[in-house]
């Protein structure tokens, strides 16, 4: 297979909307940062155009993606076909986050459900799309989404989530930037 591209075409675009699931790969410019992978779910994920994607960055325990991301933009987001023909696609891009407080959320959260626990939008401009065989993966039956973090959020409340990101999202555990605002 091995297939690359610089554009998100309607196969693409067809395969990561039938996945219930994505990762999300970044790291720091320091030699010795920690890499970080992210699993994502729960209908968070758009294409926006040819080159555009977005996620929804929600509330979590850490902070490393978009500490990673506004301080060297590096990100590649992966999709694996758990069902159906084996594949893997990458989506290789510079980012930037988006928060609550800029210009350019309200537009963007539009595309996506609402969630209490939104903390950032991810934006990513794609440079290389790449398919490779997936012959590897395993074969997995989706269930359904779990709900545990909806739960969480709701019971916190927007306060609760606001002391909650003040306390763990300020910054990356190699201590780069976390979320500005964490209201």
């Amino acid at each position: 297979m091995g297939k690359t591209s610089d554009q998100i075409d309607d196969a693409v675009r067809t395969f990561i909307q039938a996945q219930a699931m994505y990762f999300v790969a970044t790291a720091p410019l320091a030699k010795d940062g920690l890499v970080n992978v992210s699993p994502k779910g729960l209908d968070t994920f758009r294409v926006i155009d040819e080159t555009t994607v977005a996620y929804l960055d929600l509330t979590g325990s850490g902070i490393e993606t978009v500490a990673h991301v506004r301080e060297n933009g590096r990100i590649v987001v992966m999709f694996c076909a758990f069902q159906g023909p084996p594949k893997i696609l990458r989506l290789h891009g510079l980012g930037h986050v988006v928060e609550p407080r800029d210009s350019e959320f309200a537009a963007l959260k539009n595309l996506f459900p609402e969630f209490e626990s939104t903390r950032a939008i991810i934006v990513a401009k794609v440079q290389r799309v790449s398919e490779s065989c997936g012959f590897g993966v395993p074969l997995l039956k989706f269930e359904g989404e779990r709900d545990q973090l909806r739960a969480w959020a709701r019971k916190k409340g927007p306060d609760g989530l606001a002391q909650y990101r003040a306390q763990k999202n300020r910054a990356s555990l190699d201590g780069l930037a976390g979320i500005a605002d964490p209201s």
